[in-house]
């Protein structure tokens, strides 16, 4: 009697109950295909370290009396197939039971559903999921809250989760915020100057050449730089508590100032670094959010600080998840403002003259990480201001960042930052020109670029292309109440300004690739 327990490569979560006990009726099966592989261009980073953790997961499980099989992806007996691979070990062990834990992509949901009901037909084998144990919410319960609401606003939904999970909340009280209100925004909003000092790289190098070795030989595709031999991305639970430790320490007590700062002198600013780590499951949000709220008990970080990390877990994320699995598969199809140009040819290369798009595509090719503002005001906001195909744009950062899984990716990117749900996700389109670059950043201090030119050939492109999309999309946008000041403002100035405008905006549009 063996039961075979699935455990895929964003569920390396040790803590997991299936693991307290060791059995010898169980073994653990742990698999690398190509098709998980290819099936985006991924940047070197993230194969590398998700190979690398799911190998130590299985070599700790092995440590700790468990059974466990790992294919991997050179194996002679890999058919490169998830479903194949299944078939093959279930008539191996003979077993008699198939587990897995609940997968976050709705690819790969739909795929093992189909397979475990097909399994069950031809084999008579029972075969069912588990959950992941992770998130603090379940698949559809985002879904429930927001029953019959046309737009859904993540911070009721931050307030509930706050409320829900007694997280900051006043003493003594169920249902008041500590500090007498629910969201600090308005007070992280600073620019970093030069000081405080940015923390040093706090993470573990790992030499991972003879690795990255096999996996090329056995014909694995990428982009950016592998760093294989000092990759420093934690790779299991033990190195990303000592991640969340040296953040907590080092850099969450300016988080708050500092969360939306952009500057050339660093890549991570003050940012955790922790993503891949919970969104592997190496980390549990629970841990993080517990340890963030017992440094602001202590007095050791801000309360602006502590609640503007906290709400990215306990809000965004979750908040994210839910919006993934109540409108897949169809979301990723949705393109509301028709935008379809291709990714100019910098996207790979980082080759720009624009230097905030030449430092945060140029860090995320060499790191495989960039913060959230460099994702959404400065990549994003110029896809979106180009009009460049939201698929593609998807694609793309579902490639290049070390975090990034469709479940998170996606709504992030379609909704958040390319505006392509029409509205559900954002309330409004997140552009800017590059006065907002500019006051947020010092990436304009010797920039090819003018920031404060909106016409001729070194204005700042972002200028022109701002005033062009409110423009191309006025149907749509003008009636939005966040945007009222933007089309008053257009509807100040001339009609040669506005023909001015469009036509660089229009020449810009046409010459993506030598920007």
């Amino acid at each position: 009697m063996t039961t075979l327990r699935l455990i895929l490569g964003d569920q390396l979560n040790p803590c997991h109950s299936w693991f307290g006990e060791t059995r010898p009726d169980v073994v653990y099966v742990l698999m690398e295909i190509h098709p998980e592989m290819g099936y985006v261009l991924h940047h070197a980073q993230k194969i590398l370290a998700i190979v690398a953790g799911m190998r130590a997961f299985a070599q700790q499980l092995k440590a700790d009396g468990h059974r466990a099989r790992y294919i991997a992806l050179d194996d002679p007996s890999n058919r490169q197939s998830l479903t194949d691979n299944l078939d093959a070990l279930v008539a191996h062990y003979g077993a008699t039971q198939v587990e897995y834990q609940e997968p976050d992509e709705w690819r790969l949901n739909q795929q093992l559903q189909t397979w475990a009901q097909d399994a069950s037909r031809r084999q008579g084998i029972p075969c069912h999921s588990v959950s992941s144990e992770h998130f603090y919410t379940e698949r559809g319960e985002a879904a429930a809250l927001f029953a019959g609401r046309k737009q859904w606003l993540m911070e009721r939904f931050y307030r509930h989760m706050r409320v829900r999970h007694h997280v900051l909340l006043a003493p003594d009280t169920s249902d008041r915020p500590a500090g007498g209100q629910w969201n600090f925004d308005p007070d992280n909003r600073k620019a970093w100057k030069g000081s405080p000092p940015l923390p040093a790289d706090w993470r573990t190098p790992h030499d991972h050449r003879a690795l990255w070795q096999t996996l090329c030989d056995a014909g694995v595709r990428s982009f950016g730089d592998p760093q294989a031999d000092q990759l420093a991305w934690p790779l299991n639970r033990q190195e990303a508590l000592q991640h969340l430790d040296a953040f907590i320490t080092q850099a969450l007590p300016h988080f708050g100032d500092y969360q939306d700062a952009l500057t050339q002198q660093g890549w991570r600013v003050f940012h955790s670094l922790l993503s891949f780590a919970l969104n592997t499951k190496m980390l549990n949000p629970r841990d993080v959010v517990a340890r963030a709220e017992q440094a602001w008990a202590d007095g050791h970080a801000p309360l602006a600080a502590v609640e503007g990390f906290i709400r990215q877990i306990l809000g965004w994320r979750e908040y994210v998840r839910g919006v993934y699995w109540a409108h897949m598969p169809g979301y990723v199809t949705h393109n509301a403002l028709d935008h379809t140009l291709p990714l100019p040819k910098w996207f790979w290369t980082g080759d720009t003259r624009m230097a905030c798009l030449a430092h945060a595509i140029g860090q995320s090719l060499t790191h495989a990480y960039a913060h959230h503002i460099q994702r959404l005001m400065v990549i994003g906001n110029f896809a979106l201001l180009a009009g460049l195909s939201p698929r593609a744009v998807h694609l793309w950062y579902l490639g290049v960042y070390i975090d990034a899984f469709e479940w998170v990716e996606l709504p992030n990117t379609l909704g958040m930052s390319q505006f392509a749900d029409g509205g559900l996700l954002a309330t409004k389109p997140y552009v800017s020109s590059a006065s907002y670059l500019h006051r947020m950043g010092d990436h304009c201090q010797g920039c090819h670029y003018r920031h404060k030119d909106r016409i001729g050939p070194q204005a700042c492109p972002f200028n022109a292309l701002y005033w062009d999309f409110h423009l191309r999309h006025a149907e749509r946008l003008q009636g939005n109440p966040r945007l009222a000041m933007v089309y008053k403002n257009l509807s100040k100035m001339d009609a040669e300004t506005v023909q001015a405008i469009q036509a660089q905006a229009s020449t810009l549009r046409e010459r993506l690739d030598t920007l």
